[in-house]
């Protein structure tokens, strides 16, 4: 892969996991409810069942891309949509200034946090979805060995998924206690937004 779609894929990466969306709340409403453990053990359950759904997208989106031109590009063109609507989202969130971190004070704790954490990141039809429209951006069929490529791109995704979420855990509880929390959340969204809409653009005008 040449470098530049690489560091493109990488601030991609961040810029979707860095929105406080479900993925967050449940992390930080799992340190508020005990320890900061029980949200580093949240973010690894979570990153365990990104890695299930990169094993997925390997095997389903290769048969896709090596057996039919037509079908990869309409793939990849409902994927810019898609991130389109994730950036579009973002944006009218931060402009309204209504954030998605709701973190419930009434919830007991639960002793399978990891567990839970997978079930939650593999049963999550959004997540698939996510990554059946993200990987195939940075994809050159061209280039041979899409199940590698698809593969190394899911790899990293999870990976710094998992990052970002463990800073969540870390910080988490003490970030969204704070009175300015809301503000932070919306200066992410608005970021964010920007990003995403900015590659769902780059894909559409692409020749390739």
């Amino acid at each position: 892969m040449e470098l530049d779609s690489l560091l493109m894929f990488v601030i991609a990466c961040l810029s979707i996991n860095l929105i406080p969306g479900p993925d967050v709340v449940y992390i930080v409403s799992n340190t508020m409810k005990g320890k900061m453990a029980s949200g580093l053990k949240a973010a690894l359950g979570l990153g365990a069942g990104y890695f299930v759904h990169t094993l997925a997208a390997c095997l389903g989106l290769s048969a896709i891309i090596l057996s039919s031109a037509l079908a990869f590009n309409i793939v990849k063109w409902l994927g810019a949509a898609y991130l389109l609507y994730l950036g579009v989202k973002a944006l009218i969130s931060c402009w309204q200034g209504q954030s998605r971190i709701v973190i419930g004070d009434n919830a007991t704790s639960n002793t399978n946090v990891f567990l839970q954490g997978v079930v939650v990141s593999v049963l999550n039809p959004k997540v698939a979805l996510f990554f059946l429209s993200f990987l195939p951006q940075f994809i050159d069929p061209a280039s041979g060995e899409v199940a590698t490529q698809l593969l190394i791109l899911g790899l990293l995704f999870s990976g710094l998924a998992t990052l970002v979420n463990l800073l969540y855990a870390a910080c988490g509880s003490w970030l969204f206690n704070r009175a300015d929390s809301k503000r932070y959340a919306r200066r992410l969204e608005g970021v964010s937004g920007v990003l995403l809409v900015g590659l769902a653009g780059k894909v559409a005008i692409s020749e390739s």
